[in-house]
C-alpha cells in the first residue's frame, strides 16, 4: 500500500528541557506546549522495527510477481490505524520513576453517509489519553494512573501538549472533555481527581505547562482563556491555589502580551522565569525572557527582561531553567542567516546562553539533540569547550529528553524501532552512553513486520539560496514476498520538507520510479504542498491533500490566535498571498484530487477543502471529499486513520495504477468518474 508520494512542512524551532544534574538543549519540531507535535508523524511510520530472519527466508521461498502495487499487504490498515499507541509527554517524579501520556485508538466502528457532494463519517467512540507509570520490575506491568471517566489532555492553542506536571505522588492534569485542571494523588488506587479550577459550563478556558510552587502550595501555569472570545483568547500566567478544597479563580500574575509559555520557578521558590512574545512573531522567530522576584504575598516583583528586549538582535530565548544551587540558564538562538544546511543547524544560527547575562555562572556539560543530513544526533556539549561529544544510541529521530537522577529518557525512532522512549545510562564522566533499553513503543507488533519496511535513503538537493542544499528521505516499498512485475512501474512513497518535483526527478532519471505514475499525498502544511505542486507542476499525476491549506488569505483570515500571523513572514505582500494560493490557479490542476478534512478543525478551516473540492469539481477533474465529524488539526481516531488509508489506495489504484486493490475495500464516489 506505500506507493503514495508523503511531503510535509515542518515547523522548525529551538527547544530545551530541565534536567536536575545536567543540562539538555534540544533542537526539534513542536508547538510550544507539546512534546511531540499533535500527529503529523506519517502513517507508514508506526511500523517501523525489527523481526527474525526466519520470515524473510521462508517468504524468500514463495516469491510471486505481480504489478507494484497491486499485491495484499501483510501491513493492513488496521494494523496501521489501531496496533499503535501515541505519545502526548513524559516525566519523572523524584524517585526517578518514569510517567508517560499514551493516546490509545479504539476500534469503535463507523457509519458513513453518502451525500451529493460529502460524505460524513460518524464516530461513536473518542480515542482516550491516559497517564501511566512505568512497571515496578522488569517482570511488571505498566500502571494506568488516569481513571476511566477522565482523559489527559490540553487543547490550549488549539494543538495542546503540557496537559501534566508531576511533583511527589501527586499529578495535575487537564481534563479533555471540560479542560479543568485535576488533582490526583497517584499513592492510591481508590484516589478520585479533584477540581482546581472553575466549571465554566463547558471548555472555554484552558492550561498548559504548569509547575508547582512549594514556598506558597499554588501551581503556575499558561491560561488560555476564551469566555470573551473564542478566535483571540486571552493568555496569561495564572496561580491556582492548591491549599482550599474550595475551588477559587485562578490569579493572574503575569498578562498583557499575546502569549506565554514555560513558567519555570527556582528551587527555593524566590525567582520565577518565563518566555513572553506578541504578533507577527512565532516564538522560534523572535521571544523575550523574563525574570521576575517573588514578594512575600507572592506576587512578581522586580521584573527583568533577560533576551529578547534589544530589537537590534533579533533573539529567541527559549525554555528557561534552573539549577538546584539556583543558577540561572536558558538557550538562545540569534538569527544570522537562512535556509537549512545539510551541515546541519548550527550553520544558520549561533546558539548561546543567557546564564552569563544574568548571573556570571556556567555549566560544564549539556546535552545536544541536532539536526544533521536529514536525522538527528544526540551529544554532549562542553560548554567550556565549545565541543559536542556524539553519543551512540540507535535512534536517528529524536524528540525530546528528560531525566533522572541517574540516567536520561529519550524519546525517539529509526528505521527499524518505531516511535519508543529509551533510557540511556551514562558512564560516571557523563561522555559515553554505556547503556539503551527501550521503556515503552508505540506499536507492540512492528517487530513481525520488518522484512516488509525498506531503510529510507538520503536524498541532497540544491536549494533556492546559491550554495546551500537540504536533505530527505525516501523510502522505496517492499515486500518480501512479491518480486514487481518490473521497475519502470515503480510508485515511490517518499517524506520530503521541500523541493518535491526536484527529488522526484532525480528519482524517474534513474529509473527508479515511473515519472508517469507518480502521487503526492500531504497533511496541513503537507498538504498545502501538496495542492501547490498539482497547481504549479506537472510532476504527479493524482494527489491526496489531508486538512490542507488551498487559500493563504483565508488562513492568515480564519486560523486561530497562535498561528494568525504566522504566514506574515513566510509569504509577503498581498500580491505573493494570490499568487501562491492553489485556490487562486484551479485553471492549473489537470489531474485528480482526493481531500480529507476534520469539521472541528481550527487550525485549517474546512471551507478551505470545500471551496477546493467545489472548484476542481466545477471544472471537471475527478475529486472527492471526506470530512469526518469529531476530528480537529490531525487525525487521532483509529476509524479515520484507517478509511483514509483504505480510500487513498482505492483512488490512487483506480486513477493512476490501473489496478484492483487486493484488499477488500469498498470504494467511495469520485465526483466526475463515477
Amino acid at each position: 500500500m506505500a506507493f503514495s508520494a508523503i511531503f510535509t512542512l515542518p515547523r522548525h524551532c529551538h527547544s530545551t528541557i530541565p534536567l536536575s544534574h545536567f543540562q539538555i538543549s534540544i533542537f526539534h519540531r513542536a508547538p510550544i506546549f507539546s512534546q511531540y507535535f499533535h500527529s503529523r508523524r506519517q502513517f507508514t511510520t508506526t511500523i517501523m522495527s525489527s523481526a527474525s530472519e526466519t520470515a524473510g527466508t521462508a517468504a524468500e521461498e514463495t516469491k510471486l510477481t505481480a504489478p507494484y502495487g497491486s499485491w495484499k499487504s501483510p501491513i493492513t490498515a488496521d494494523i496501521v490505524s489501531g496496533s499503535d499507541k501515541r505519545l502526548g509527554g513524559f516525566a519523572t517524579d523524584s524517585l526517578g520513576r518514569l510517567y508517560w501520556l499514551e493516546s490509545r485508538p479504539t476500534e469503535s466502528g463507523y457509519s458513513h453517509t453518502h451525500t451529493h457532494i460529502y460524505i460524513y463519517i460518524h464516530i461513536l467512540i473518542l480515542l482516550r489519553n491516559v497517564l501511566v507509570r512505568q512497571a515496578e520490575n522488569e517482570r511488571g506491568t505498566p500502571t494506568d494512573i488516569t481513571p476511566k471517566d477522565f482523559a489527559v489532555r490540553s487543547v490550549a492553542q488549539e494543538y495542546g501538549g503540557g496537559a501534566f506536571s508531576i511533583v511527589g505522588d501527586s499529578v495535575v492534569f487537564s481534563n479533555y472533555k471540560d479542560q479543568r485542571l485535576y488533582k490526583q494523588s497517584m499513592s492510591s488506587k481508590d484516589s478520585a481527581p479533584m477540581p482546581l479550577t472553575p466549571d465554566y459550563s463547558g471548555p472555554l478556558v484552558c492550561y498548559a505547562d504548569g509547575v508547582f510552587d512549594s514556598r506558597f502550595n499554588r501551581y503556575l501555569t499558561v491560561r488560555e482563556d476564551r469566555r470573551e472570545s473564542s478566535t483571540n483568547p486571552t493568555t496569561t500566567i495564572v496561580s491556582v491555589d492548591l491549599c482550599s478544597n474550595n475551588v477559587k479563580e485562578p490569579e493572574i500574575l503575569v498578562g498583557g502580551n499575546d502569549f506565554y509559555a514555560f513558567p519555570r520557578i527556582d528551587h527555593k521558590g524566590e525567582r520565577v522565569a518565563w518566555i513572553e512574545w506578541g504578533h507577527p512573531n512565532m516564538p522560534w522567530d523572535r521571544s523575550e525572557l523574563w525574570v521576575g522576584y517573588l514578594s512575600e504575598n507572592g506576587e512578581i516583583k522586580n521584573r527583568i527582561c533577560v533576551a529578547g528586549g534589544d530589537p537590534s538582535i533579533v533573539e529567541s530565548p527559549t525554555e528557561p531553567k534552573w539549577s538546584p544551587e539556583g543558577n540561572f540558564s536558558s538557550s538562545l538562538i540569534e538569527k544570522v542567516g537562512s535556509g537549512i544546511s545539510t551541515d546541519g543547524i548550527f550553520d544558520i544560527c549561533h546558539l548561546t546562553s543567557v546564564r552569563d547575562k544574568y548571573n556570571g555562572n556556567t555549566l560544564t556539560n549539556e546535552v545536544e539533540n541536532a539536526w544533521l543530513n536529514g536525522r538527528s544526533y544526540l551529544g554532549i556539549l562542553d560548554v567550556t569547550q565549545s565541543k559536542i561529544s556524539l553519543l551512540d544510541v540507535p535512534f536517528t529521530d529524536i524528540n525530546n529528553i528528560t531525566s533522572s537522577p541517574d540516567c536520561l529518557y529519550v524519546e525517539g525512532a529509526s528505521a527499524v524501532h518505531p516511535l519508543s522512549i529509551a533510557k540511556v545510562i551514562l558512564d560516571d564522566q557523563k561522555s559515553k552512553a554505556v547503556d539503551f533499553k527501550l521503556m515503552w513503543s508505540s506499536s507492540s507488533i512492528s517487530s513481525s513486520y520488518r522484512p516488509y519496511i525498506s531503510v529510507p535513503e538520503l536524498i541532497v538537493f540544491p536549494t533556492e539560496v546559491p550554495g546551500e542544499s537540504a536533505a530527505v528521505h525516501s523510502v522505496m516499498a517492499a515486500n518480501i514476498e512479491i518480486d514487481c512485475l518490473d521497475a519502470g512501474e515503480l510508485l515511490m512513497s517518499m517524506t520530503a520538507a521541500a523541493a518535491p518535483s526536484f527529488c522526484f526527478g532525480l528519482k524517474v532519471d534513474s529509473g527508479k520510479v515511473d515519472g508517469e505514475r507518480l502521487c503526492i499525498t500531504g497533511g496541513s502544511a503537507g498538504g498545502y504542498t501538496t495542492l501547490a505542486a498539482l497547481a504549479f507542476r506537472d510532476t504527479f499525476k493524482a494527489g491526496a491533500s489531508l486538512y490542507g491549506v488551498a487559500d493563504l488569505a483565508s488562513l492568515r483570515a480564519d486560523t486561530h490566535k497562535f498561528e494568525s500571523h504566522y504566514i506574515d513572514n513566510l509569504v509577503g505582500n498581498e500580491s505573493v498571498y494570490f499568487e501562491r494560493s492553489p485556490i487562486n490557479h484551479v485553471d492549473k490542476f489537470s489531474c485528480p484530487i482526493i481531500l480529507f478534512q476534520g469539521l472541528e478543525d481550527k487550525v485549517v478551516l474546512p471551507n478551505q477543502a470545500r471551496k477546493i473540492y467545489q472548484a476542481l469539481k466545477d471544472k471537471g477533474l475527478p475529486v472527492a471529499l471526506v470530512e469526518y465529524e469529531g476530528e480537529q488539526h490531525g487525525f487521532r481516531k483509529a476509524e479515520n486513520i484507517k478509511f483514509t488509508l483504505e480510500q487513498q489506495t482505492v483512488f490512487f489504484a483506480r486513477l493512476v495504477g490501473n489496478f484492483q486493490v487486493a484488499d477488500d475495500i469498498a470504494p467511495i464516489k469520485i465526483d466526475n468518474l463515477d
